[in-house]
């Protein structure tokens, strides 16, 4: 019954098979809402972690950073992050002096003269002379905020080091009596006189002066960069 019978004997009509699947074949549906959320939670910490570590190392925000804080700017930057900062450029390179110069020395007998006795070196001397504020001396008493305006004093500007450069420096000509022999000493007392000679023409020459502006303009410019608006530096 409910079936109709062709001539040629067969049924005609559709029969619907059903067949149960079994469970890990069983399709299942994607929940692209709960991905978009896990991605968009996992922005956030991110950012968040990123935020918290700048403001931990400058103490400036990262929106600020980025340029996207809006309206006036704003400075949280508390005294000891300034004096962290300044205190980690540490021996601040700010200028260099360098000299060539022709350094005489001799030894002389008192009781026979220089041609029978003498010993005389003339040297070629190139040498540096390296200028700087150590800024690890800085002091927290050194710097003093208020609002948008900060004052630093800095340490004062010091010789670093003063050196013969020896790939540069020669012996020029060296002049023995006919009865002495060449001191080995001599050289070594000529370019310790050399060094010294070359610091004093560098502090004639201003290199503390020069090295205390450049200092200054270093750290005025960092300075700024935190969102000071006036800055003071002695």
């Amino acid at each position: 019954m409910g079936n109709v019978i062709n001539r040629a004997g067969r049924i005609s009509g559709k029969v619907n098979l059903m067949r149960t699947l079994p469970a890990n074949e069983i399709p299942r549906r994607h929940a692209p809402l709960a991905w978009l959320a896990g991605i968009l939670l996992g922005g956030v910490v991110t950012l968040a972690l990123i935020g918290t570590a700048v403001w931990l190392s400058t103490g400036v925000g990262l929106l600020h950073l980025m340029g996207l804080a809006g309206g006036r700017t704003l400075v949280n930057v508390g005294q000891p992050t300034v004096v962290r900062q300044i205190q980690q450029l540490q021996r601040l390179e700010t200028v260099s002096y360098t000299m060539d110069k022709i350094i005489s020395g001799e030894h002389e007998n008192p009781y026979l003269p220089k041609f029978l006795a003498g010993d005389r070196i003339l040297l070629v001397v190139h040498g540096e002379v390296i200028g700087g504020v150590d800024l690890a001396k800085l002091q927290p008493k050194d710097v003093l905020i208020q609002g948008q305006n900060i004052r630093i004093a800095l340490p004062k500007a010091e010789i670093f080091s003063a050196r013969i450069d020896n790939t540069k420096t020669r012996v020029y000509s060296r002049d023995t009596g006919l009865f002495s022999s060449p001191d080995p000493n001599l050289e070594t007392e000529v370019r310790e006189e050399a060094e010294r000679q070359l610091q004093q023409a560098a502090l004639q020459d201003g290199i503390l002066k020069a090295a205390d502006q450049n200092a200054h303009n270093t750290i005025q410019s960092m300075i700024k960069g935190l969102g000071f608006k006036q800055v003071d530096i002695r």
